[in-house]
């Protein structure tokens, strides 16, 4: 597990009991927020919840399912703020137009390709988009065509719906709906996906900056002849292709206790809370 997500794990849990009740209800003297969606923006919405309420009557209640889930809850009426780590799509907005989404950055976030801790250490460290495209296309099947050990790739593909897979996908083939023939494996959340690229000798995959650890390696980006390597330093900087807002959405403008939320994350101490979740806060991007 990444360092920035052994602690929130238990606390998750705790902030989803009740998860099936509407949203917006009072309960006893506060207000019960329902918050729903990405699994990237999970943590610092669930830290954030915790701190907000030392000082509220309001009872907020954090539950993952991915940026589509959260999207459609909210605009279903199912959620009162939605968690998305990518943008609303054309479709969406159309689809929804009635509902009026409104979008709050809270923070930024980057994508890598990932492969299996043993595949980086046999000397995989950097891949062009064209190789990655031809893995999750079944035209490259075995780790020696790139540069690698005689092992069959694992390709790990996530549901269609989750916002890591859209930006990863529009950089890759310009297309974030892109179908995988050469998927071996569909994933859901992040901790789900890191799990089983950690537990193989020869995945690849792909996860925000804030879950790769010591057995899930990023690779670098070799695009046109440049190297761009995957830090945070090159995301500050704009030099990292692969960046998306981390996102708060509500169904027309935020009232009461959901607006005060939300402007506590977007505020210095919830800025705070994106940075110890691994993320960069919403004013450091230097593009």
């Amino acid at each position: 597990m990444g360092r920035y997500q052994r602690g929130w794990i238990g606390l998750v849990l705790f902030l989803s009991i009740g998860s099936g009740s509407p949203p917006a209800t009072n309960a006893g003297t506060g207000l019960r927020i329902q918050v729903v969606g990405s699994t990237t923006v999970l943590p610092v919405a669930s830290r954030a919840a915790q701190k907000f309420m030392e000082s509220s009557s309001s009872r907020i209640l954090v539950n993952a399912g991915g940026s589509g889930v959260g999207i459609h809850s909210v605009a279903g009426g199912r959620a009162d703020i939605g968690m998305a780590s990518r943008a609303i799509s054309q479709d969406e907005k159309k689809r929804f137009e009635k509902s009026h989404l409104k979008i709050y950055p809270v923070g930024l976030d980057a994508v890598a390709c990932v492969v299996s801790s043993e595949i980086y250490q046999a000397g995989v460290r950097q891949l062009t988009p064209q190789q990655i495209a031809g893995i999750y296309l079944g035209k490259i099947r075995n780790w020696k065509e790139v540069g690698g050990p005689d092992r069959q790739i694992v390709v790990v593909d996530k549901e269609r719906h989750r916002g890591t897979r859209h930006v990863f996908m529009q950089y890759i083939f310009g297309n974030a709906s892109q179908r995988t023939p050469g998927t071996l494996l569909v994933t859901g959340s992040n901790n789900e996906e890191q799990a089983k690229i950690a537990q193989s000798d020869a995945a690849i995959g792909m996860l925000s900056f804030a879950w790769i650890n010591d057995d899930v390696k990023a690779v670098s980006l070799l695009d046109q002849g440049k190297e761009i390597l995957p830090t945070w330093e090159t995301v500050r900087r704009g030099n990292y292709p692969i960046v998306r807002k981390l996102n708060f959405i509500t169904a027309g403008e935020p009232k009461s206790e959901i607006k005060a939320f939300i402007g506590f994350v977007k505020g210095p101490e919830g800025q705070k809370i994106v940075e110890e979740s691994g993320y960069i806060p919403i004013g450091n991007f230097q593009p």
